[in-house]
């Protein structure tokens, strides 16, 4: 077999459960599939109990040219569990090393946000952050030829003893067609999932402290075509996936933008076929926006809402007001559409004050659901691990929770020192039984942290199907707890 014929091996290391279906195969795959004498292969170790095994039975006898490892998230984000999926991804990659010669590159949303810090702790010699539809076949191709790959836009490579990070060169995402999503069993994610992933756009210019998406996908916001973006639904629902998670950061910003794609679901006769759900900013939102998404098929909106304080809300780099956030609550309770608030809290400046202000809010405004989630995670290149950086060393910072690393590559989570020495108690004590708001302590329905959920995965077994938040909204509580 020549060099230029070996293939790409494509790996999903992501093993959540229940399974969120890797968009990145699909889109790779189809990136990928544009090259001429380059073939492809996937391997996806979401399913596997055993993925040595499932790594040894892929590559005997076969040899591959590039092996090109996807890695959805550090961790699971979540103060309450701190479930750190780093050394999963390194025991994956010294398996797939085991049983091929052939380069490793990292690359993912999850590793985007910290390349550095994971290539180093899983000795791995290359990785692509950034658009992987621009870099990977690029790598691919010089890597069949022999030549050399150190000019590959966004990789990420060793020389010397360091690593370099080239710049990142993104696409034109009106030009993106992902409607094959043929490398993924998507029907099975469905199965077992109860839902598939779309991306409608790329990038984030908004300025939120916290948030790793600018991070990992730039500043600058780039839209799909909305037609484009309906035909690849369409193929979803056509082999039977008709629950849609648009995985937007907030899928309103640009209004117009959002109100494209709806119209363009509409005009596929997609909106009594799909029920698609999304996340949202509190602003810009109105009556006649809510229709339209209505109209196109929305089953539910999960606004990221993050406090009921408009000094929080400042101190945490958000572009709304907690009259805007009033508002929609009205918006959707007029329209029937069901939504959930989501609350990120114990971040700077955070007082028992400011979190009665927020959950007495929540409770007069009344959503269908309240996701109240403490501690902030700290996340390297954003403006609140610069804050952090800033007040010295970490080890002495009262406000951090979790593992402290120079690099925060494992979970550290930013709370307020001012919520005492038990904030959890302080939440839970003001948020009392109230089933709307799921909590950051329990395994039960009202358990917020979806990464090894049995209860989530008991209820799509059942044939429950939709987001996350919204099929525990349905399913009957549990009286054992």
């Amino acid at each position: 077999m020549s060099r230029s014929a070996l293939p790409v091996l494509l790996v999903n290391s992501n093993r959540m459960q229940p399974p969120v279906a890797p968009i990145a195969l699909d889109y790779l795959d189809s990136a990928l599939s544009r090259l001429v004498g380059v073939p492809r292969r996937v391997l996806d170790l979401c399913f596997t109990a055993d993925p040595e095994a499932e790594i040894a039975h892929a590559l005997s006898g076969q040899e591959v040219g590039l092996v090109a490892v996807t890695f959805r998230n550090t961790d699971d984000c979540y103060y309450a569990g701190q479930d750190f999926f780093v050394p999963g991804l390194k025991e994956v990659v010294d398996a797939l090393r085991r049983h091929t010669g052939a380069p490793v590159v990292l690359g993912g949303a999850g590793f985007s946000v910290m390349p550095e810090a994971i290539m180093e702790y899983c000795g791995v010699d290359l990785g692509v952050w950034g658009e992987g539809e621009v870099a990977l076949p690029r790598l691919a191709l010089q890597l069949a030829g022999g030549g050399d790959p150190s000019a590959v836009p966004g990789l990420v490579h060793r020389r010397g003893d360091s690593l370099t990070r080239n710049r990142a060169e993104y696409m034109a995402l009106g030009q993106l067609d992902a409607s094959a999503r043929e490398a993924a069993d998507n029907v099975r994610y469905f199965r077992e999932g109860a839902m598939v992933g779309v991306e409608s756009k790329r990038g984030c210019p908004m300025r939120c402290i916290y948030c790793a998406d600018p991070v990992g996908k730039g500043r600058r916001r780039r839209l799909r075509s909305p037609h484009s973006v309906a035909q690849e639904v369409a193929s979803l629902v056509e082999r039977g996936v008709d629950h849609i998670h648009f995985c937007d950061s907030e899928f309103n910003l640009p209004e117009a933008h959002s109100r494209a794609v709806a119209a363009a679901l509409i005009e596929r006769g997609l909106g009594g076929r799909v029920r698609w759900y999304a996340y949202a900013s509190p602003a810009p939102f109105s009556d006649e926006l809510a229709r339209l998404w209505l109209e196109s098929g929305c089953a539910g909106i999960d606004f990221g809402v993050d406090s009921g304080s408009d000094a929080m809300l400042q101190a945490l780099g958000r572009h709304f007001s907690v009259a805007q956030v009033v508002e929609t609550a009205h918006i959707c309770q007029r329209q029937g559409l069901t939504f959930m608030y989501d609350l990120l809290l114990g971040g700077p400046g955070e007082t028992p004050d400011s979190l009665r202000e927020t959950i007495e809010l929540m409770v007069r405004l009344g959503p269908d659901r309240v996701g109240a989630s403490l501690g902030v995670r700290i996340f390297p290149g954003t403006r609140l691990a610069q804050i952090v950086l800033d007040q010295g060393p970490l080890e002495a910072n009262p406000n951090l929770r979790g593992t402290l690393s120079p690099n925060l590559v494992a979970p550290v989570f930013y709370v307020s020192s001012a919520l005492g020495d038990n904030p959890l108690d302080c939440l839970s004590g003001l948020i009392g039984g109230d089933q709307r708001f799921f909590t950051p302590s329990t395994r039960d329905t009202q358990d917020y942290n979806y990464n090894r959920n049995q209860v989530l995965v008991d209820a799509i077994r059942e044939g429950y199907r939709g987001a996350f938040w919204d099929i525990l909204r349905r399913k009957p509580q549990s009286t054992d707890h």
